[in-house]
C-alpha cells in the first residue's frame, strides 16, 4: 500500500516527484559541499546560488542516466517480502552511490568553470563526503518530502475517485 500512495502512480507523477527531489537536492547538497570546500560565507553562498540552475539541469540529466542503474543493484540486493522502508534506503543508497560519483567530477567543474583533470585527482578525498552529504540529504529530507506529496496527491485522487463512485 505504500508503494502505491507514496510513488509515483504514472509518467507525470513521476517527473514531479523527480522535479522535487532535483530541487531540493541540489539547493542543499550544493550548497553544503561548496561551503565545506570553501568556507561558510555569505561569498561563497552567493557564488553557487549563480551556478544552481545549470547544476540543476546536469542533475536531471544524470539522474535519468544512473537512477536505472541504481534500481537494478537495488533489485539485487532486496528481498521481494523486504519492507517498503528497506526498499527505499537501498535504493536510494545504490542511485546515491553512482549520482555522488559523478557528480563530484562534475560538480567540481561547474565550481572551477573548466574541464580539467583536477577532480579526477581529488576524487577518492572528497567523494566519500560528498556521498555522505547526498544520502544524508536524500534520505533525510528531499526523499521524504516527494513521497508526502505523492501521499498528499493520491489521497486527494483516491478521495475524489471514491466520491463520484457513490
Amino acid at each position: 500500500m505504500e508503494f502505491y500512495m507514496k510513488l509515483p502512480r504514472n509518467a507525470k507523477e513521476g517527473i514531479l516527484f523527480t522535479l522535487i527531489i532535483a530541487l531540493l537536492s541540489v539547493n542543499l547538497i550544493a550548497p553544503i559541499i561548496s561551503m565545506l570546500e570553501a568556507g561558510f560565507t555569505m561569498d561563497t553562498y552567493t557564488t553557487i546560488l549563480k551556478k544552481i540552475p545549470f547544476i540543476f539541469i546536469a542533475v536531471l540529466v544524470v539522474v535519468s542516466l544512473l537512477h536505472p542503474l541504481g534500481s537494478k543493484l537495488a533489485q539485487k540486493i532486496v528481498g521481494e517480502n523486504d519492507s517498503f522502508n528497506s526498499k527505499i534506503i537501498i535504493d536510494t543508497l545504490c542511485t546515491v552511490f553512482f549520482m555522488s560519483m559523478v557528480m563530484t567530477i562534475i560538480g567540481n567543474w561547474f565550481g572551477m568553470g573548466e574541464l580539467s583533470l583536477a577532480p579526477f585527482k581529488t576524487f577518492f578525498h572528497k567523494w566519500p563526503r560528498n556521498f555522505g552529504v547526498a544520502f544524508a540529504v536524500e534520505l533525510l529530507i528531499a526523499q521524504p518530502i516527494a513521497r508526502a506529496v505523492m501521499n498528499a496527491i493520491h489521497k486527494k485522487q483516491d478521495a475524489r475517485v471514491a466520491k463520484t463512485a457513490k
